[in-house]
């Protein structure tokens, strides 16, 4: 199997408060910008708004659809359909059939060239909204559960899927809080992309777990300090390849994938990094605080 590093002998848990007390630095960035921006800023599939489908005669690039529109004073999400040369339009918080007529008008000035029709007009109101964040809420959390029971099963020990989840719920805020120091919307879209990183994080995390768990039966007679340095130092070649490998592919998506998946991208190319970093210098951790806690 290809390393990365051929051998390492770093002290990990000597180390962890230092890296706890770097985690708590960013949870309070987080928290603090969520404070200061008056909350998460939710795009229309939560706050309500309206939605405004046009089929163009000839395809119609989102560049200079977007262009018209900041151009007008309207700001927006866009989704593109190239072989029906239409595009969906949605427009946070509006409320009235105006602005699906103002939308029409401003095509119509700077696109006199290339005709289009109505295809639909909906609206999302702020009651579905609300369900909508309940949803993904509820999402999170009994994955979260669900991935406490069987961690504890597997491992027979509930600090185990505890500590699992702590990563995961560790990697979701702090992504969280990027968003919000950006002030980038949180989308259906983010929110499908956070649910991939827990599922990325807990993978990671697992994979130490069961090394460590090899290794207290090799082991018998070392400590569980020396246990879990040895078990992360075995496992993290193939931490890093593995997320330098989901790392460069989210890159591209970043870099090429468009406007439609940037935030997509982006809540997974940060989740990545922060995911690798728990899971090293997290989540077993963790396990060790609480052993050495219990003990005395």
């Amino acid at each position: 199997m290809m390393q990365f590093f051929k051998k390492t002998n770093f002290d990990f848990v000597g180390k962890r408060k230092v890296f706890f007390g770097l985690s708590g630095l960013l949870i309070l960035i987080s928290v603090v910008s969520i404070f200061f921006h008056k909350g998460l800023n939710f795009g229309i599939d939560f706050t309500g708004g309206t939605l405004v489908q046009l089929k163009f005669s000839q395809h119609l690039p989102l560049s200079d659809i977007r262009s018209a529109l900041s151009k007008n004073g309207t700001n927006c999400e866009l989704q593109d359909f190239p072989q029906q040369h239409s595009v969906i339009i949605r427009i946070k918080k509006g409320t009235d059939e105006g602005i699906a007529k103002k939308i029409q008008e401003i095509f119509k000035l700077d696109f006199p060239n290339n005709p289009f029709e109505l295809e639909r007009t909906e609206y999302v109101g702020p009651t579905i909204g609300k369900h909508l964040i309940n949803q993904a809420f509820f999402a999170l959390f009994w994955s979260f559960v669900g991935i406490i029971v069987y961690v504890a099963f597997r491992f027979k020990s509930g600090i185990w899927g505890f500590a699992g989840v702590i990563a995961i719920v560790h990697d979701v805020f702090i992504t969280v809080g990027l968003f919000s120091v950006l002030n980038r919307e949180i989308s259906i879209t983010v929110i499908a992309a956070l649910l991939t990183l827990a599922g990325y994080s807990i993978n990671d995390t697992i994979v130490i777990f069961d090394r460590m768990r090899e290794n207290i039966r090799l082991y018998r007679k070392e400590s569980l300090y020396e246990l879990i340095n040895r078990s992360v130092n075995e496992t993290l070649s193939r931490s890093i390849i593995t997320s330098l490998t989901v790392f460069l592919v989210l890159l591209s998506l970043f870099f090429l994938g468009g406007e439609v998946i940037h935030d997509f991208s982006l809540a997974l190319l940060f989740g990545v990094i922060i995911g690798s970093y728990s899971t090293i210098f997290v989540a077993a951790p963790i396990v060790y605080e609480w052993e050495i806690r219990k003990s005395n």
